[in-house]
């Protein structure tokens, strides 16, 4: 079944084309790109996620993201 999103994805493009295009005008190429938005997750969870539920969070995203990758 789909998981459904409280935002539109016109929203969510319009954010993520924004992130894109700043690394893109950065000239931020892979690792760097990859390292910056590590740094912007982990940041999000130290400052918006209990600490009781960051490794929980932190796990569940790596797994969302492996899942996102897989051909």
């Amino acid at each position: 079944m789909p998981q459904t999103s409280r935002y539109s994805n016109d929203e969510f493009e319009a954010l993520m084309n924004k992130v894109i295009l700043t690394l893109e005008e950065s000239g931020a190429n892979r690792d760097l790109s990859l390292m910056v938005l590590g740094n912007v997750i982990t940041h999000i969870l130290n400052t918006q996620v209990k600490p009781e539920s960051r490794e929980a969070m932190a796990s569940q995203f790596a797994d969302v993201l492996k899942k996102s990758v897989k051909a």
